[in-house]
């Protein structure tokens, strides 16, 4: 009979086991060794079966329990395969005189066996394996023994099927984890591990002493690629590629792919910027061969652009923009080769880095504000607007140059944010001004950039603004430049079309800058045209700027648009504007950009003779560029 204090502490035992990470391999060997000790057999094993499949998991108390497991999976017969499948207990008290199993038995009995006493590892439907207990002189096992031995099997079952269960949700989380590091086309390394990678390779390096280098790949000519042939061609190019700069990499490298055509490789313990201009010659050398691809031939070179670790604050994001920096460097150099960062665009690559973090923050923090430049009648240098510009001031770096500002809002994705913003407090300052009795009400002009205008629901969201604000639509004019037709000339119609429903005007900014602006004039719905500042500055002394300017006001007018000219600087360019019928001017002639309370006291008489009647301190200086 089976010890129950033995059969107690072996239960103990597992139920401790259950609530630890206990492997399934630990808990099968767990039991095979402790059951030989409590009940009065000579061996024990358990194998764990997967219907089509070899067993996965095996344990035996010594060797020979270990043959005969083998030998039952082997033949394919014997007491465990019965009890797995019929989900009862099988007992063999006497091998000699059993007939069920005729090829197991008459080797098990050759090889010392007696008795053989299964149990099957089942729970409900589950039928996970079996347990065998083995004695070597034939003869039954008591009641109790054979309860004791079920009990052990029902209880190894249960904490079975909890370590299966811990083992596959692991299993699955390691595969999603795969997956959300890892490139779906390619398989290789995404954007979120190489940075991981990086971070690592970053420190590392700073320790060592060594260097760590990136390598920022970029396909010259693949949009051509998928123009031609099509995406599928495209994707399985860039398979292609990946496999062919995976065959060149050292051991220990890591090539990822960030988007579309660009790859990276991040390489460490270099000695010298010589290794990684090794390793970028050969990646060229490997591309240099055609691609055959769906019964066509494809070429295409790479630039590489490639920067080190060094600087004991770099940090990864940089290292990497840094080498994207390179390899633009390379593409101005004709592609098809490789550059080592500049160090002068490395510095100015920083602090464009920077200043991108920064602008993140510094509308909540109260850095940005809008300033206005009046616009005047030409005739009589009556106030009737004003254009709202954007500004900076940096906590530490001090204003930051508007031609520097928007660029930096593109590049860093806040240009709808910022524009909206801007778009609000100045609706805001023009209601404030509008609403004083007695005076006459102007219009507001509002610079909006391409990203802007193609950004999905801009026309929404400038209702929702006129809305807000409670501003009249007719007092708000929207200003575009010429590059918004180049870029997506029909989806810019569209918007513009939504945009005059709304009852906003439109103006065509810097008219004359680009291609095609005549035909812009036709074909879009445009109510005020801005002569640009180049063609002003050179009026008084230049016949061709006379003509055009004389032209593209005739032009407007007969299209029945208001023309604006802008930088009038001297009362020179205001005279000849005049003489040549131009509707309305700005430019620091009249008045430079002042902030809204400004506006609020400046006189609505004549702003002809510029500054001098301005309120003190309204002249900021040629330093605040429009």
């Amino acid at each position: 009979m089976a010890n129950e204090q033995q059969l107690s502490s072996v239960l103990g035992e597992f139920a401790r086991t259950m609530i630890t990470d206990f492997p399934i391999q630990a808990i099968l060997d767990h039991l095979v060794t402790r059951i030989v000790e409590v009940l009065p057999i000579t061996a024990a094993g358990v194998t764990l079966i997967s219907p089509g499949e070899d067993p996965r998991w095996v344990a035996a108390s010594d060797d020979s329990a270990l043959r005969f497991e083998k030998l039952q999976t082997e033949l394919d017969e014997g007491p465990c395969l019965l009890a797995y499948m019929t989900g009862e207990a099988v007992s063999v008290p006497d091998l000699r005189t059993d007939s069920r199993f005729s090829r197991f038995t008459p080797r098990a009995v050759e090889a010392g066996l007696g008795a053989v006493f299964t149990f099957p590892l089942r729970h409900g439907d589950a039928a996970l394996g079996a347990l065998d207990l083995y004695r070597t002189s034939p003869g039954p096992l008591s009641a109790s023994s054979m309860d004791a031995a079920q009990t052990l099997a029902d209880v190894v079952t249960a904490y079975l099927l909890n370590a299966q269960a811990r083992e596959e949700l692991s299993d699955a989380s390691a595969r999603s984890h795969h997956v959300s590091v890892h490139d779906a086309l390619t398989g290789l390394p995404n954007r979120l591990l190489l940075l991981e990678r990086l971070d690592h390779a970053v420190l590392r390096a700073r320790r060592s002493g060594k260097l760590a280098a990136v390598l920022f790949v970029d396909l010259d000519g693949f949009k051509l690629v998928n123009d031609l042939h099509g995406h599928s061609v495209g994707d399985e190019l860039l398979v292609m590629v990946a496999q062919r700069l995976t065959a060149v990499l050292r051991p220990g490298d890591t090539l990822a792919r960030l988007s579309g055509d660009e790859f990276v490789i991040l390489c460490e313990d270099l000695d010298g910027a010589a290794d990684a201009d090794a390793i970028a010659t050969r990646v060229g050398a490997a591309l240099a061969t055609p691609f055959f691809l769906a019964d066509t031939e494809v070429e295409v070179t790479a630039s590489v652009g490639i920067a080190f670790s060094g600087r004991g604050d770099q940090l990864s994001e940089q290292l990497l923009h840094d080498a994207d920096t390179a390899m633009y460097q390379a593409k101005r150099g004709g592609g098809g080769r490789h550059q080592i960062i500049d160090i002068r665009e490395q510095q100015h690559a920083t602090q464009q880095v920077t200043l991108e973090r920064d602008l993140r923050g510094a509308s909540q923090r109260g850095e940005l504000r809008t300033e206005y430049q009046p616009i005047v009648e030409t005739a009589g240098g009556r106030m009737v607007g004003v254009e709202a510009l954007l500004r900076w001031d940096h906590p530490s770096r001090g204003p930051v140059s508007p031609a520097q500002l928007v660029p930096l809002a593109e590049r860093s994705h806040l240009i709808t944010d910022i524009g909206q913003w801007v778009l609000a407090s100045a609706c805001t300052d023009l209601q404030r001004w509008n609403g004083r009795q007695g005076e006459q009400e102007f219009v507001l002009s509002v610079n909006v950039s391409a990203h802007q205008l193609m950004a999905a629901g801009y026309a929404a969201s400038v209702a929702a603004v006129l809305d807000d604000t409670d501003t009249d639509p007719q007092f708000v004019t929207l200003e575009v430049t010429e590059s918004v037709f180049v870029r997506d000339g029909e989806r810019a119609l569209v918007v513009l079309d939504e945009l005059k429903r709304l009852g906003v005007k439109l103006a065509l900014d810097d008219f004359g800058t680009g291609y095609s602006s005549l035909n812009y004039l036709k074909q879009f719905p445009i109510d005020v045209v801005k002569i640009d500042h180049g063609f002003v500055a050179d009026l008084p002394h230049d016949e061709a700027s006379h003509a055009i300017v004389f032209a593209v006001i005739e032009l407007a007018h007969m299209l029945r648009m208001t023309v604006v000219a802008e930088g009038v600087e001297t009362a020179a360019q205001h005279e000849q504007l005049a003489a040549l019928g131009c509707d309305q001017c700005q430019g620091y002639y009249f008045a430079y950009p002042m902030p809204a309370d400004e506006i609020d006291t400046l006189s609505r008489g004549s702003l002809v003779g510029g500054a001098a009647q301005l309120p003190a301190g309204a002249a900021r200086g040629a330093s605040i560029a429009r």
